[in-house]
């Protein structure tokens, strides 16, 4: 299937690794000129190397912190006309309720957040002169079932959808769509580290833990397996795309059934 995104300028924020990498790699091998945003120099130059030898696109790169007003004006400036922006940066930690203080707070929302609030608002006169755009912003199934043991990155996750759903309701009528994507359990960089130094110190193999976690902290999930940040990134990419021009407004699951709803 050809997406149509042949030429069109996309904003991947934290794409050096992960379900960011995904969909910067998928974006550009669709033909879409791709940002790749990491906070060094380093990581951004070799993702940047890399896209470019496994698509061959014009894959271009942007190296700093976009939860801050700087990073995210400066990206902006050096590339104006964004057609697609994907708000993919985001951090998680596993904390106790009682153990998170105000800083942490204001941490994970400043990060998960802000970031694609302000880029948004940066991005949006130029989507509106053009009358097309598309903002993506990488939610998470933890949005919809709060962890206990990191409410606060599930309250973070919580606004994101509350954000797309009212930006998208702010540019009703135009060519511009906004929505959110919520992946379950995914194999991305922190996760599967964490998974594999669980199984290294408890002496198990990868798929041992894998199959512990589903049976007992994800028993909801309905293909018992971690999905792939490829699996992310093709749905991405997909609502990216003007062949997705109906859709707008939502929350679309990448969960492999975790939440427990129809709806």
């Amino acid at each position: 299937m050809d997406l149509q995104l042949q030429g069109k300028l996309a904003l991947v924020s934290g794409s050096t690794a992960g379900i960011g990498l995904a969909i910067a790699h998928t974006l550009a091998r669709e033909g879409a000129r791709v940002i790749v945003n990491g906070r060094t120099q380093a990581a951004v130059d070799a993702t940047v190397e890399r896209l470019r030898a496994e698509t061959g696109g014009p894959v271009e790169g942007f190296a700093g912190d976009l939860s801050t007003a700087a990073a995210a004006e400066e990206v902006v400036r050096r590339h104006p006309g964004i057609d697609i922006l994907v708000n993919n940066l985001g951090i998680f930690e596993p904390k106790d309720f009682e153990d998170i203080p105000d800083e942490d707070w204001m941490r994970f929302f400043e990060v998960n957040v802000l970031s694609g609030v302000r880029l948004a608002r940066l991005v949006l006169p130029a989507m509106k002169r053009s009358n097309w755009g598309r903002i993506l912003f990488i939610s998470s199934e933890s949005a919809l079932q709060i962890p206990t043991e990191m409410i606060h990155y599930g309250v973070s996750k919580t606004a994101q959808i509350a954000v797309a759903r009212g930006l998208a309701e702010s540019v009703a009528g135009t060519g511009i769509t906004v929505n959110s994507v919520l992946p379950g359990p995914t194999t991305s960089r922190g996760v599967g580290d964490f998974v594999q130094d669980m199984a290294r110190a408890n002496g198990k193999r990868f798929e041992q833990v894998e199959a512990e976690f589903f049976e007992t902290v994800r028993p909801t999930s309905l293909i018992k397996r971690f999905a792939t940040p490829q699996e992310t990134a093709s749905l991405v990419a997909y609502l990216a795309s003007p062949l997705a021009s109906a859709t707008t407004g939502a929350a679309l699951r990448v969960d492999g059934g975790v939440v427990k709803s129809a709806f």
